[in-house]
């Protein structure tokens, strides 16, 4: 199997066509970029608005990761949120609450090293022709998820030792990160079914 696969994820899929059609070289960079923008803008916004929820308030920001991996592919998504940990690391407002180097090698800065590797690994998954069935949608969710809290917990661990960091960094965001890989598992099949039926 190769790593990135044969199958063009959700948005490179619905994009496809017009590079089909002989769009140039300078268009497709030029959607790519405007595209990592607006994954980099919705990371944004999302790291901002809180929900409330039990026991904690929740934000999507997990949700935007991985549907980016997922829709976007490896390449684009790690571009993407390395684009947003650039804003973040030249001292851009773009995280929960603040920017800068300092914040991103603070306590919660392994969550946002979880966050590129999480969204490169779906996107290999998505060019596997993983997510178009809400079977594979939810392993994947889970592995993303897995991944972002497994090096979040362990790089928060060495600021608070590991059971605080379960403590804090697990426990009270394990029922939001349910919902968002139903929601999820539910989104990108319903996507692609979309897609199938306008675009083929």
């Amino acid at each position: 199997m190769q790593i990135l696969g044969t199958v063009n994820p959700l948005i490179i899929h619905v994009l496809s066509p017009y590079a089909d059609k002989g769009a140039n070289e300078k268009s497709l960079l030029l959607m790519q970029i405007f595209l990592a923008l607006t994954g980099s803008l919705l990371l944004t916004i999302s790291a901002k608005v809180q929900i409330p929820f039990y026991p904690v308030p929740m934000t999507m920001q997990t949700l935007v990761v991985l549907m980016i991996g997922m829709s976007y592919g490896a390449p684009l998504a790690a571009l993407t949120i390395f684009l947003y940990l650039f804003q973040g690391a030249i001292g851009l407002p773009v995280f929960a609450t603040g920017g800068g180097l300092a914040y991103m090698l603070g306590p919660t800065g392994g969550y946002l090293v979880g966050f590129f590797l999480s969204a490169t690994l779906l996107g290999i998954l998505a060019s596997n022709g993983w997510g178009k069935t809400w079977q594979t949608t939810a392993v994947a969710m889970l592995l993303g998820v897995g991944i972002i809290f497994a090096i979040g917990i362990s790089w928060l661990a060495m600021f608070i030792g590991f059971e605080a960091a379960f403590i804090n960094g697990l426990f009270p965001f394990i029922y939001a990160d349910l919902l968002k890989i139903i929601i999820a598992s539910f989104a990108m099949p319903a996507a692609w079914s979309v897609v199938h039926r306008f675009l083929n």
